[in-house]
């Protein structure tokens, strides 16, 4: 009598993940290999370095074959040449999408071009990290914005959905998106502020400023034009600078430091048209653009006056609401709410630069 016997042949790919991180970051299969040397692989799973040497470039051969794939992760999700769990697509997605906030400030405020992605040695140079993981930044950087910058509805949303990436680094990619469609001042007296620190402007900005309306055919890379074409009403408290100063001192006589409620009462002009100079210039899109340029003036100006994070914070607050308390804004709920959508914006750039 004959044996019946049931085969299953598999090619499940295996994914180690700390490989996988070495291949993400740009290491050579021999860096790698030392690397992991160094880390005491060897002495943990008495492997001979030959061996360790060997899976090493396995995995690499498959890593290479995916990178393909994940350059459009559609197609990661919908092959069948890799068998790959969801977890591990996952993974694979996530890590190669990641980046280095120091390489990717690198690349804010230029083109996207194949010509500066020839300079790119130099921002590997700058930042420390290899120039096969810049390149692999800078390719991913473009293709997001290209498949996102004309689509309509929410940008964040859109990465997730296009590239199935989580929302910590879809917002990442989102930050980026809005300043290159934008296209704010970004290097011009304005290179000492961080990736970190532009990712909190930008979410400030698209979250109050931006066509968040309900409906396809908006975008929260676009400014809201009605927004700013109205921000010029805001200009009426320049008029009213003795009446906000007094109610601001009044308030905060006993909240700051003396030196610097000394410097307040001295600079109240200066620092309250810097605040509000701005809102008369905003319908225009060249204005918007230099924005940053003029908080860093600004902020340069309380640096040098020796203010402290939290002493800006408690400034800007009381100045927010006492200009919800002059009479031409309280009177008016549609000037109330321009004034605190501009001034909640204002305050978190600023924090954020200081």
């Amino acid at each position: 009598m004959g044996t019946e016997i049931d085969v299953f042949i598999s090619n499940y790919t295996l994914v180690d993940p700390e490989i996988y991180q070495l291949w993400v970051e740009g290491h050579t299969a021999s860096e790698a290999v030392s690397i992991l040397n160094q880390r005491g692989l060897g002495q943990l799973t008495g492997a001979p370095l030959e061996l360790i040497a060997s899976d090493v470039l396995d995995h690499y051969r498959t890593y290479s074959l995916l990178e393909k794939l994940l350059s459009n992760p559609n197609k990661l999700q919908e092959q069948l040449a890799f068998q790959i769990e969801p977890q591990t697509r996952k993974l694979l997605i996530e890590k190669y999408y990641d980046f280095d906030d120091s390489v990717v400030r690198e690349l804010i405020g230029k083109k996207l071009s194949s010509k500066h992605r020839k300079d790119l040695d130099e921002v590997s140079e700058k930042t420390g990290v290899p120039l096969k993981s810049c390149r692999r930044q800078f390719d991913n950087v473009k293709r997001i914005y290209k498949m996102v910058e004309d689509m309509p509805g929410p940008v964040v949303q859109n990465i997730q959905n296009l590239f199935y990436l989580p929302e910590y680094i879809a917002k990442k990619y989102a930050c980026i998106v809005f300043l290159a469609c934008i296209r704010f001042e970004t290097k011009r007296k304005l290179n000492h502020i961080t990736f970190s620190c532009w990712k909190r402007c930008t979410e400030a900005i698209m979250d109050n400023w931006t066509n968040k309306l309900a409906g396809v055919d908006n975008f929260d890379t676009e400014h809201d034009k009605d927004f700013f074409s109205e921000l010029r009403e805001i200009k009426i408290l320049l008029e009213k600078e003795k009446e906000h100063k007094h109610l601001v001192c009044v308030l905060l006589r006993a909240k700051l430091l003396q030196k610097c409620y000394l410097d307040l009462d001295a600079n109240f002009k200066n620092y309250n048209r810097a605040i509000l100079l701005p809102t008369t210039n905003m319908h225009r899109p060249r204005d918007v653009k230099n924005m940053f340029v003029e908080l860093t003036s600004l902020s340069d100006s309380l640096k040098q006056a020796n203010w402290t994070v939290p002493e800006l914070e408690v400034f800007l607050n009381a100045y927010t609401q006492c200009g919800c308390e002059i009479d031409i804004i309280r009177d008016s709920a549609a000037l109330k709410i321009l004034w605190e959508k501009y001034m909640k914006v204002i305050t978190e750039c600023l924090l954020a630069m200081y």
